[in-house]
């Protein structure tokens, strides 16, 4: 009752007519068109048809489209406070697929409900993104060189990176870890601090790889040597290749792919559906999706920068990089430049969990436009 009254007293009045005209209509017309790719590529993946792959992906981005409206009405000091309980609730699921989790390829990723595969992980990233925003847009910058101050958001960042590597899911721990260290520099950690944590790195390589289990040892040695097993662990990375240059300039032709309609390809509909997108469509379309991808993080960075509140700018900054990382990994990792991982690429491949979760980040970034004249203390900023 006590969280229901301070949520009520964040946000007396929605005025929805009156937000729904500042919703930014033309970043939405981007993850419209980027969803569009995704149905066009799944369709294909299919063989053709809008079964198994693209009519879910259709439903699924509706109803994110709906929660994404819903969430960009939400006033960014509702979401301050309902950041610990999103929190909280996250974590809980990461400790609960550790408990009753789906086994996947070796690791426990997703808990399944009512037939429904949910994986954890993916909501992780975005809870910890408003945790570290609240916390930061109440701490003073300048008392960040204090390490106790960053003893809190240290933990939360901790956490879910503990959590999600007993999965065992190195890749998205990395990106965890990633988002966090990057929020933390933007919110104000000074350079020496940067600089004590970076130091033991280069020198822990050997000691992590003792440590990995063997499908990620496997991963690293594929990813050097992929010849040495072409038909095993070096199939999936030779084939993701052997699709992007036979794609050319201006690819096969759309449902003509070898690789991809004959099945060559493996994991066609999530992991390395970018790659049928440049086998199909060659150069000039993998080229344009990519273009389409850097407008969306672009535009999510400005309106990380058009903010006029700390939490806003933090809270938008987040989800921005989160994309990005999706993109850096997803896109890096089907060309051969790092070694392959379960890193799907946003709103295009087929997957309930990336793109639930992703729309709400989206829903997020829109309200922090939406809001983007309020102060932290949540009076209107002057217009110039």
């Amino acid at each position: 009752m006590r969280f229901q009254k301070r949520l009520w007293r964040a946000e007396p009045s929605f005025r929805l007519l009156s937000k729904l005209l500042r919703i930014n209509w033309l970043y939405v017309l981007l993850i419209c068109a980027l969803a569009a790719v995704g149905y066009v590529a799944l369709y294909s993946a299919g063989g053709g048809s809008a079964r198994p792959f693209a009519a879910p992906m259709a439903l699924r981005f509706g109803f994110g489209l709906i929660m994404m409206a819903v969430v960009a009405l939400i006033s960014p000091r509702v979401l301050k406070v309902a950041s610990v309980p999103i929190y909280l609730g996250a974590v809980a699921l990461l400790v609960l697929v550790l408990r009753i989790g789906h086994v996947g390829k070796g690791a426990e990723r997703w808990i399944v409900l009512g037939g429904l595969q949910f994986q954890p992980s993916e909501t992780a990233k975005i809870a910890l993104v408003l945790a570290l925003a609240a916390w930061f847009s109440r701490v003073d910058p300048a008392k960040l060189g204090n390490p106790l101050r960053l003893a809190v958001p240290a933990l939360l960042v901790l956490i879910p990176v503990v959590l999600v590597l007993k999965e065992p899911n190195l890749g998205t721990a990395v990106i965890i870890g990633v988002l966090g260290a990057t929020l933390f520099f933007v919110a104000g950690m000074r350079l020496w601090q940067i600089a004590i944590l970076v130091a033991p790195v280069p020198f822990l390589g050997s000691f992590v790889y003792a440590h990995l289990h063997d499908y990620q040892k496997a991963r690293i040695d594929t990813f050097m040597h992929p010849e040495h097993d072409p038909l095993g662990a070096g199939y999936n990375i030779i084939q993701s290749k052997i699709a992007l240059g036979s794609g050319g300039m201006w690819g096969e032709g759309y449902l003509h792919g070898t690789q991809g309609q004959l099945n060559f390809l493996p994991e066609k509909q999530t992991d390395f559906i970018f790659t049928m997108i440049g086998e199909e469509w060659g150069y000039v379309g993998a080229i344009a999706v990519m273009i389409l991808l850097g407008l969306m993080i672009v535009g999510g960075m400005m309106i990380a920068m058009m903010s006029r509140n700390q939490f806003g700018r933090l809270l938008a900054l987040g989800i921005s990089v989160d994309l990005f990382l999706y993109c850096a990994v997803n896109l890096s990792m089907v060309m051969g430049v790092i070694p392959v991982g379960g890193v799907p690429l946003p709103l295009i491949s087929y997957g309930g969990s990336a793109m639930l979760t992703m729309m709400f980040g989206f829903g997020l970034l829109l309200s922090t436009w939406v809001h983007r004249n309020e102060r932290d203390g949540g009076e209107a900023a002057p217009t110039p």
